[in-house]
């Protein structure tokens, strides 16, 4: 007998939990994700007929987003292929120097950074 109220627990559990969602889902969708019948219908069908009207609602009633995954891969979702251009994360900043001409900006970045240092190096020993 305790096994038999458990399970009459567990179903009504998942019955209710079905029917909460299926009325918070129709109360937040936009009426043209909606098939077949007008927003108003589906709750009254799922508050009235909550088992039948749940069922109905996510198998007839409700839009699904299409997704298109031809070109599917395992791994990181960057690597997926869709045939999408794609953009760049820093699309105000292009920077067009070579390789070579970056590398001879950053050493003489470094190079002032370094007398700049020495500089302060030996201004402090001076005050001192």
């Amino acid at each position: 007998m305790r096994d038999s109220l458990s399970v009459h627990l567990l179903i009504s559990g998942l019955i209710f939990t079905a029917f909460l969602f299926a009325l918070v889902d129709i109360i937040t969708r936009d009426e043209a994700q909606v098939k077949h019948l007008p927003k108003v219908a589906w709750v009254l069908l799922v508050v009235f007929i909550p088992l039948i009207g749940t069922v109905l609602w996510f198998a007839l009633g409700r839009v699904y987003e299409q997704r298109h995954r031809e070109n599917v891969s395992f791994g990181d979702p960057r690597r997926w292929d869709r045939g999408e251009p794609r953009q760049d994360p820093l699309p105000h900043y292009r920077d067009t120097r070579s390789t070579e001409e970056q590398l001879a900006d950053l050493e003489r970045e470094i190079e002032a950074d370094r007398r700049r240092n020495r500089g302060l190096e030996s201004g402090s020993t001076t005050e001192a």
